[in-house]
């Protein structure tokens, strides 16, 4: 895609509003114009009293062209943004709408967390009623995503306005994988040689989680959610999995947790044993994620496992006696239908899990799926809109509650992802990473420490620390210092101090 923004606007902000009218474009400095590359203009100007701000918009594509004008007036109640970008955003949503013939759900409301917004304007004290009217008139969100952003927003209100403010979360990270899935783009080993680094990464990956268990402890933090991510952690045998619960439980007494997540996902890879296991030092939810129940699906998409590996693996994790058990799905894959997706939907259902997740296909730069070079990214999303509306109302009726989303770019439909549980059942991590609510410390490879501080609603400090990218940077990294042939400027544990004595 071809950009051009003049005026007081922010770049990135113009780039997400042009990828929900045209999902999966580039912003390349070396971008040329030619059949079906879109070309796009943005202006933004003050009058001459400075009582208004103007955004004009061209969108250009092949032989159409559209434009629009919207002055949004300084008299005028902006409640989140500011005048020139809600202005841009109008400008933008008009023209991109008038030569698409497409009207995105989301309206202008760009970002990860649409229902932070919601909740800002709850905290403000607009009520229920009323955000679901700014988000329609402001950012115009159609009904039902204004109801379902003020709905999640409301319920995280409530689950998180009584926690401590010295809370704080810990994610481990286990980047390995049986195989790696079609539209994956997390850091994930699949290997054989690389997944024989697990015992080494499981060394040094367990000497940082003792150093972030003595930093909490040093900092007088509360520590009330566990997080064992990936990859896939179950891609580990049972004793490499012992060795993190047993560190875990040397260290805390898990029964004081909110939450205890083992995210173990690939069924092909869940065994009784494994289950137990967590079971016994205190797992108290587990992901077992089919994604689709048509195995001609979970074969195109890579997925090493069957609809029956699925049932199997989901018996095993209902009879093992962990408290809460989720289920992930995915909305609009290629390939796949409305009927098709229905039916997973009322198949999943069935089970009862406490937990189920949507996911709408999305796509990163880095997924394999993108080398087939088939085209799969839909502006409309006319079977996936349908099956993601279908899946919130299933879920209504059946009795879970939305409470939590997430939206992510190049999205088919410029669609969500939303968690739903049984009332008392919610992910609280997922609630406390998606909202900047508290800290998370990360242990692993790819893995991102994210310190939080609430100085009030709306004022929020926020610093990431990164780990290294991949496994073998990671031990790469740790032997280097072991060994002394690389010195540390400012570790981790340094970084974190400095932020909460100098700064807070």
């Amino acid at each position: 895609m071809i950009l051009h923004v003049e005026g007081n606007i922010n770049q990135y902000y113009v780039q997400t509003l042009c990828l929900i009218f045209f999902p999966g474009s580039t912003f390349g400095e070396n971008e040329k114009s030619g059949e079906g590359v879109p070309e796009v203009s943005v202006s933004v100007f003050s009058d001459k009293d400075g009582t208004s701000e103007t955004a004009y918009v061209s969108i250009k594509l092949n032989d159409r062209v559209s434009e629009a004008t919207e002055t949004v007036s300084r008299s005028e109640e902006i409640t989140i943004a500011t005048h020139a970008t809600i202005a841009v955003g109008r400008a933008m949503f008009a023209a991109g709408k008038e030569l698409m013939g497409h009207i995105p759900p989301w309206g202008i409301l760009t970002g990860v967390r649409p229902a932070k917004v919601a909740s800002s304007l709850l905290y403000s004290g607009k009520g229920i009623i009323k955000t679901r009217r700014i988000l329609r008139d402001e950012y115009f969100l159609n009904p039902q995503k204004a109801a379902l952003a003020t709905s999640v927003a409301s319920t995280e209100i409530k689950l998180t306005k009584k926690l401590p403010k010295n809370g704080c979360s810990i994610y481990i990270s286990i980047p390995f994988c049986p195989s790696r899935c079609a539209y994956c783009s997390f850091v994930s080993v699949t290997t054989p040689r690389l997944l024989a680094m697990i015992d080494e990464y499981l060394d040094f990956m367990l000497e940082d989680l003792q150093s972030t268990f003595d930093l909490i402890r040093e900092l007088g933090l509360k520590l009330q959610t566990v997080y064992i991510g990936g990859g896939t952690p179950t891609t580990l045998s049972t004793a490499q999995l012992k060795r993190i619960f047993k560190k875990i439980k040397k260290n805390i007494d898990t029964s004081e947790l909110l939450e205890f997540t083992l995210e173990a996902g690939r069924p092909d890879t869940i065994t009784a044993d494994k289950l137990a296991a967590a079971k016994e030092y205190g797992v108290t939810r587990i992901s077992v994620n089919p994604q689709t129940l048509s195995d001609d699906l979970l074969k195109e998409i890579g997925r090493k496992h069957t609809t029956e590996d699925f049932y199997r693996a989901f018996a095993l994790a209902k009879k093992s006696g962990i408290r809460d058990i989720n289920v992930d799905l995915i909305a609009g894959l290629p390939g796949d239908d409305f009927k098709n997706f229905s039916e997973t939907v009322d198949k999943i259902i069935e089970l009862a899990p406490t937990n189920l997740t949507v996911h709408t296909f999305s796509v990163k730069k880095a997924a394999d799926i993108l080398k087939k070079g088939r085209k799969i990214y839909a502006l409309s999303g006319i079977d996936a809109a349908k099956s993601v509306s279908y899946s919130q109302l299933k879920a209504k009726f059946a009795g879970y509650k939305p409470y939590y989303m997430y939206r992510q770019k190049n999205t088919v439909g410029n669609l969500e992802n939303v968690g739903f549980s049984v009332e008392g059942h919610e992910g609280m991590y997922n609630i406390l990473m998606m909202e900047d609510i508290q800290t998370i410390f990360a242990v692993g490879a790819s893995a991102v420490t994210k310190l939080v501080h609430r100085k009030g609603e709306g004022d929020t400090l926020i610093e990431r620390i990164f780990n290294p990218k991949y496994p073998y940077e990671y031990l790469r990294k740790k032997k280097a210092i072991k060994d002394g042939t690389e010195t540390e400027q400012k570790s981790v544990a340094d970084k974190v101090r400095e932020f909460y004595y100098n700064i807070i």
